[in-house]
């Protein structure tokens, strides 16, 4: 591929002399127990505005609307603000990214890319021709410039600011791309700060999608409110006061489908509500499925629980950063033999996962077979508090969200369990219970002692979670002699990482699995760095979840993903 245009420093561009002129302008609480009493401010419940859309629509027989029932709201429709799932669900319906996966697959495909390689430090990407994006604009390579310098440019007119792009930014593009060449309006060669086996599937990843540069321009960080992709759906009316956004089909789609004229995210924050509405035949789909809502859907005439293996984590991390207590590992694995995750899998979670041992996932490259999860010990962890001086134990904040997640499908159940199983050996939780965008923006700002979180995979890439979720991704400067935890205050300090733990061990295995293209040396480099994490303990590990949806008998060629997705551009209504 040619090179043309002027050479532009890290974290800057080349582009082709006749665009310079374009350039220059221009990607986890306390209350009542169990999962039916879990609400949320402002939800809806299947009545009013939500139930009066259903009979319009039903009534005059002139469009069809699919309507999917969720636990929370979407904060923002920008895919650049929030590192949400709830996000992601309703911005990949209306933005599109260069690579995609195969739906319910982790195998890559083509998207706006039709063609992509990467060999040693070097990309080569071909784009599609006459995409259209829903503002009227046709899309080129400098749309795909101009959102990334958006996203991790902070000399970029148009970059969106510190205090709003998410941590998505380094990890996904940020800390990779040295500089990209445009060749043309439809041809790139990105060329990398160094080898890095995950790159193509990050350009898979929801963070990685591509804004208009016409919007970009236009609305700025308004785009939280005014998304314009080149995806299957558009914006038809946000409502935040009622929680809930409806989408509008794209004729003008590039892809397949779409087959819905309408779309709307329903949010329903009671599990059993959830599935109550859909088996009333008042949502199509839904999602944050726990055990009693399950057994709802199972048993409902009109629908079908779908289920497919997951690939994700449940934890409680351990702020480091926060109580000195917590930065001793004897802590850290006495609480991780107090807290009965077995039971919590069991008896909360129904088998809807299974125990966690490690960082990675079973399905995902790198994950150490030879790896047990922490048995439920209480004698143990008290030998263990007592050796590290705390037997007479201590208190601490454990902040959790309130709505389910599929990792965590009852968040307050299992935080009075764990306060419970921490009482017996003198440990006092206080709960606090928020809902999920004020409960990530609480933690990512290192507020919490300890928190629940959880992580679907955005690439099915152990990078994802090992640098993604546990690197503290600083400078060396940042870090101290003989300490293994950093400050959330640190320069360039990655906010994922809720536990502000810096073990240097791990951190350099997991930046050797980045670099290297060989198979079976990540595989090894990871199971040696999963081995760390656990022995280290800077989670408790929970679970690993499979992923559950309800699905009406009115809804075809739905197909359930453990990566990427709802794939609703292939949903038909019967």
């Amino acid at each position: 591929m040619s090179q043309d245009g002027n050479g532009l420093s890290r974290r800057r561009f080349l582009t082709a002399a006749g665009t310079a002129a374009a350039t220059a302008g221009l990607a986890g609480c306390s209350g009542g127990g169990g999962e039916d009493t879990t609400t949320t401010s402002g939800e809806t419940t299947g009545d009013g505005e939500t139930d009066q859309t259903q009979t319009e629509t039903e009534d005059d027989g002139s469009t069809s609307t699919l309507r999917y029932g969720r636990g929370s709201h979407s904060p923002t429709l920008d895919f650049q603000n929030s590192t949400s799932g709830e996000v992601a669900k309703v911005t990949e319906q209306i933005y599109d990214t260069l690579i995609n996966f195969e739906p319910g697959q982790s195998t890559l495909t083509q998207g706006l890319a039709t063609e992509y390689s990467l060999e040693g430090q070097s990309a080569s990407i071909t784009l599609r021709e006459g995409v259209m994006f829903h503002n009227g604009e046709e899309f080129t390579a400098e749309d795909f410039v101009a959102t990334y310098r958006r996203f991790v440019d902070s000399d970029y007119e148009y970059y969106a600011g510190d205090d709003y792009v998410s941590a998505y930014g380094p990890f996904t593009l940020g800390s990779w791309i040295d500089e990209i060449q445009v060749d043309g309006d439809y041809s790139m060669t990105i060329q990398l700060t160094q080898s890095y086996a995950p790159f193509l599937r990050n350009l898979a990843m929801f963070a990685a999608s591509v804004h208009s540069l016409a919007a970009i321009e236009e609305y700025g960080t308004e785009l939280s409110s005014n998304p314009v992709g080149t995806g299957p759906f558009q914006l038809s009316n946000l409502d935040d006061a009622n929680e809930l956004i409806r989408l509008e089909a794209n004729s003008e789609y590039w892809g397949e489908g779409p087959n819905v004229d309408e779309v709307v995210f329903v949010t329903i924050g009671q599990n059993s509500t959830r599935a109550q509405s859909l088996a009333s035949g008042e949502l199509d789909i839904i999602d944050g499925l726990g055990a009693q809502s399950s057994v709802q859907v199972e048993n409902a005439s009109n629908a079908n629980l779908v289920r497919t293996e997951g690939i994700n984590i449940g934890y409680m991390a351990f702020n480091m950063a926060s109580r000195e207590e917590f930065r001793d590992r004897r802590v850290r694995q006495a609480v991780s033999h107090a807290i009965n995750t077995e039971a919590i899998v069991n008896e909360i979670y129904s088998g809807f996962a299974t125990q966690a041992s490690q960082p990675l996932p079973p399905n995902v490259l790198g994950h150490n077979d030879d790896i047990d999860p922490y048995p439920y010990d209480p004698e143990e962890a008290q030998r263990l508090l007592e050796e590290a001086g705390y037997g007479d134990g201590f208190s601490f904040e454990l902040a959790t969200f309130q709505n389910p997640r599929g990792y965590n499908p009852s968040p307050i159940q299992t935080a009075e369990t764990v306060a419970s199983n921490l009482g017996d050996v003198g440990i006092e939780v206080d709960i606090n219970q928020q809902s999920f965008g004020p409960f990530l923006e609480y933690t990512a700002q290192g507020r919490h002692d300890a928190c629940f979180l959880g992580w679907y995979t955005d690439n099915a890439d152990p990078d994802n979670f090992m640098y993604v979720l546990l690197h503290p991704q600083v400078e060396e400067g940042e870090l101290t002699e003989g300490q293994d935890w950093v400050s959330f205050d640190a320069e360039g300090y990655n906010t994922s990482n809720r536990s502000a733990w810096a073990n240097r061990d791990y951190m350099d295995l997991v930046e050797q699995g980045q670099s290297t293209y060989d198979e079976a040396e990540r595989e090894s480099l990871y199971n040696e760095a999963n081995q760390i994490a656990h022995d280290e303990a800077p989670w408790v590990y929970l679970d690993y979840a499979d992923e559950l949806r309800g699905v009406s008998n009115r809804v075809s060629g739905f197909q359930i993903a453990a990566i990427s997705g709802p794939y609703l551009n292939l949903v038909s209504l019967n």
